[in-house]
């Protein structure tokens, strides 16, 4: 699903479900980050790094280790951008070359509502209303999930353009559903704090795509180079 939401620059690659026996052994470097890891976070570390070391193929690049940066970043080899997510069930790497994107930032969440609470960290006061219209025109996605994972796809993409934190307050998120498609449409989330700056321009918002289908429901930023 996170192919869909991308440009043709960018290499995709998503995997259902976390059996490991058909993804390649973790480099040394990467299986020390998770030695005391229970079997659940060792699946899914070793199957996003799987797609991960694929979509670095699709572009002509050796597979090499991925590894946490700052914040937990991964830090991809010299030259590449991109962004990983996983949730139960589904893991998605999506990568590019530097010339062609300046950032990446990606999501995957299952199609649920939020755990009570939540919504309330995350939401400015706009946004909450404009997920109540959401639903009224027709949006067939959980739409408090659906904001939670388009900042998750801001941040990821702010973060490595700016090394600085973004919280969910400083991103104001606005949602369009596709004519005729319910599952799916576009989001513009405006910075409410001084934006990046990439080639000769500073950023005041991200622009965004999202899809809904089969219990899943992805979201994706991708930031065109200067």
């Amino acid at each position: 699903m996170i192919e869909e939401l991308l440009p043709d620059t960018v290499a995709a690659v998503a995997a259902h479900g976390h059996d490991t026996a058909g993804h390649p052994p973790l480099y040394p470097e990467e299986e020390a980050l998770i030695v005391r890891a229970v079997a659940k976070r060792r699946r899914e570390f070793t199957a996003v790094r799987s797609c991960a070391r694929r979509a670095m193929e699709k572009l002509g690049v050796p597979p090499q280790p991925v590894l946490p940066g700052e914040r937990g970043a991964p830090r991809w080899p010299a030259g590449l951008v991109g962004s990983m997510t996983h949730c139960e069930g589904y893991c998605a790497a999506a990568l590019a070359h530097a010339t062609d994107l300046a950032s990446i930032g990606i999501d995957a969440e299952q199609d649920a509502p939020l755990p009570e609470g939540v919504l309330d960290a995350v939401a400015l006061p706009a946004e909450a209303e404009r997920l109540r219209k959401l639903a009224a025109d027709g949006a067939r996605v959980h739409a408090d999930r659906l904001l939670f994972s388009a900042k998750e796809s801001v941040y990821k993409a702010w973060f490595p353009l700016t090394r600085r934190w973004l919280d969910f307050s400083e991103a104001d998120i606005e949602f369009t559903v596709h004519p005729g498609a319910p599952g799916s449409g576009t989001f513009r989330a405006a910075l409410l704090v001084p934006g990046p700056r990439v080639g000769d321009r500073t950023l005041t918002h991200f622009d965004g795509r999202w899809t809904a289908r089969g219990g899943l429901l992805t979201t994706a930023v991708t930031i065109p180079p200067g």
